[in-house]
């Protein structure tokens, strides 16, 4: 096991060496801080299990820096300690998440079993958030693609061959058709499967939030950065960082990213010493990157550096044999999280998802089978539990005009909304999304119905 890693955070020389040589006995792997700025400054470089921290510091208080660095590092434990010890200090310490508060002076026989503890309690949390990210990440692999269509088997195929290698990859496809969980099956099946994979949407972010989420930033870099942080390269290092909506990254970006890829260096905004990242990129895209750097829209030199190796993910309505499966799957799977018996779906059901074309892929199918699990009252999905246009599609009749209507429209959409309405306890945010419907369509039909 590798040694316990402490930071001690102490003004007085003498006092931090002697603590530093007594834990380093103990054979700890011991950092010394003199200040509240050089102590945060130090967990830049690497993480902490345990801080042993004054109270008085020349620049701030060690019972406000403890809850600092609790929010910061969940994981870190924090000892407090002072030369006089009072009753109120030491509740806001614990308050603020520390595990103990000493007084200066307290003999060995004191200090270490209190170290030994807060070691033993930060190793355990590091253990629980790992499992938890084992767990998490365990739905993402191959084996849990759904789908025996030769679409989809073709795409698994391509993304087999090429997980084991650090070959950067270009994921192509429709909105909806399962891009970062493939990123994420590639990553799991790949050396670098024990390291992170940090994820990223591009078109989420400014372009200087963009660039310091992906290079970090140094403090003063600009307003606001009080201290250092860490980018997206660096919390990857080592695994895999998966770049969505890569065509909506800015072209100085896409400069910086070019040079990370040729010559694994980059420079955090504000700094002048390169930082050299070991990260695999995996970049994903819904549009034609090939027609967009052809019409001046991205960089052709970045586009065949992430095009090595391309994947192109088919939409829905290309594997429509793998439709029953996948409602299948994500029935059984929403049945089991809201704890209900839904025992399958029905003919008609299947039917209609069929007859659907799916603009938005998996994602849509997903969706509409988890608000039909929501509504359904039955131990199977039917048609009832489905939005109005899979129930009733368009249709023509033979001179092309639309059939006669056979059912009250209105009340039947009056009927579904207000169910949604009940299942939701009246939240209206969250009836619009299981309708598929904009907040403000909702009010409106509300309004007409006096509601």
């Amino acid at each position: 096991m590798n040694p316990a890693t402490i930071l001690i955070i102490d003004d007085e020389p003498q006092l931090r060496q002697m603590l530093a040589r007594l834990l380093a006995s103990e054979s700890y792997a011991v950092t010394q801080a003199e200040n509240a700025r050089a102590g945060l400054k130090a967990f830049t470089r690497q993480d902490f299990q345990l801080v042993l921290c004054d109270v008085k510091l020349p620049d701030g208080n060690g019972v406000d820096l403890t809850e600092i660095i609790r929010a910061q590092h969940p994981d870190t434990e924090v000892i407090v300690f002072t030369a006089f010890g009072n009753i109120p200090d030491g509740v806001r310490a614990i308050k603020n998440g520390a595990f103990d508060y000493l007084v200066k002076g307290d003999d060995n026989d004191k200090i270490l079993p209190r170290v030994a503890k807060a070691i033993e309690k930060a190793r355990l949390q590091q253990r629980v958030r790992e499992l938890e990210r084992q767990l998490a990440v365990k739905t993402y692999t191959f084996d849990t693609v759904t789908g025996h269509s030769p679409a989809i088997r073709q795409t698994i195929e391509l993304a087999q061959k090429v997980a084991p290698t650090d070959t950067t990859v270009l994921l192509t496809g429709e909105t909806g058709t399962g891009k970062e969980v493939f990123a994420q099956a590639i990553h799991r099946a790949s050396r670098r499967r024990d390291r992170n994979f940090v994820a990223i949407n591009c078109s989420a972010f400014s372009r200087e939030l963009l660039e310091s989420e992906l290079f970090g930033h140094v403090a003063g870099a600009f307003t606001g950065a009080s201290k250092d942080k860490k980018g997206l390269f660096a919390e990857a290092g080592g695994g895999t960082l998966f770049l969505d909506e890569i065509s909506e990254m800015p072209a100085d970006l896409q400069a910086k990213l070019l040079r990370v890829l040729e010559n694994g260096d980059y420079l955090r905004v504000g700094d002048t010493k390169p930082q050299t990242a070991d990260v695999r990129i995996i970049a994903a895209t819904n549009r034609d990157l090939k027609q967009e750097s052809e019409t001046g829209h991205f960089r052709p030199d970045l586009f065949y550096r992430l095009s090595v190796f391309g994947i192109h993910l088919p939409p829905l309505r290309e594997r429509r044999q793998d439709i029953g499966l996948l409602a299948n799957h994500f029935a059984g799977y929403f049945s089991e999280k809201m704890n209900k018996r839904i025992a399958g779906i029905t003919p008609e059901f299947t039917a209609a998802l069929l007859a659907h074309d799916w603009p938005g892929n998996v994602r849509e199918l997903r969706n509409i089978i988890e608000r039909a699990v929501i509504l359904e009252n039955s131990n199977c999905l039917s048609m009832s539990s489905l939005p109005l246009e899979l129930q009733h599609p368009a249709a023509t009749s033979a001179d092309g005009r639309p059939p006669a209507p056979t059912f009250d429209l209105a009340a039947a959409e009056k009927l579904h909304i207000l169910k949604v309405m009940r299942h939701t306890g009246g939240n209206k945010s969250e009836a619009a999304r299981l309708l598929g419907i904009a907040p403000a369509t909702l009010y409106r039909k509300l309004g007409e119905w006096g509601m």
